[in-house]
């Protein structure tokens, strides 16, 4: 954990900067590279019937760890992102509640 799904940006450019992007999340949120996942998801965006490109869009799933490490963890994946020439994309946060987080089948908290 965290757990960052990507639409609307190749995997391609994605891999470019998933090291040092894993890095530099890990320092922020002070664990290891191992706790992080990226997923890039293909989507088929469709408006005024046609097919049109996916707007660029990252949802950052994890545990919350505050206001502080939220914005720097945001400000960092920018970085990264800007670096791959997407001048424009969003990024939300989704927080897991520990009373809701199983691992097969049991509660992890």
């Amino acid at each position: 954990m965290p757990l960052l799904v990507i639409r609307g940006i190749e995997a391609e450019q994605i891999k470019e900067v998933s090291k040092s992007l894993i890095e530099d999340m890990a320092a922020i949120c002070e664990c290891g590279t191992d706790n992080f996942t990226i997923e890039c998801v293909h989507t088929t965006a469709v408006f005024d019937g046609k097919i049109v490109p996916s707007y660029p869009f990252i949802e950052v799933s994890w545990f919350e760890r505050g206001q502080e490490v939220r914005d720097r963890l945001a400000a960092i994946i920018a970085k990264h992102v800007h670096s791959i020439g997407v001048e424009e994309f969003e990024t939300a946060f989704t927080t897991y509640r520990e009373d809701s987080y199983y691992l097969n089948g049991r509660r992890m908290f």
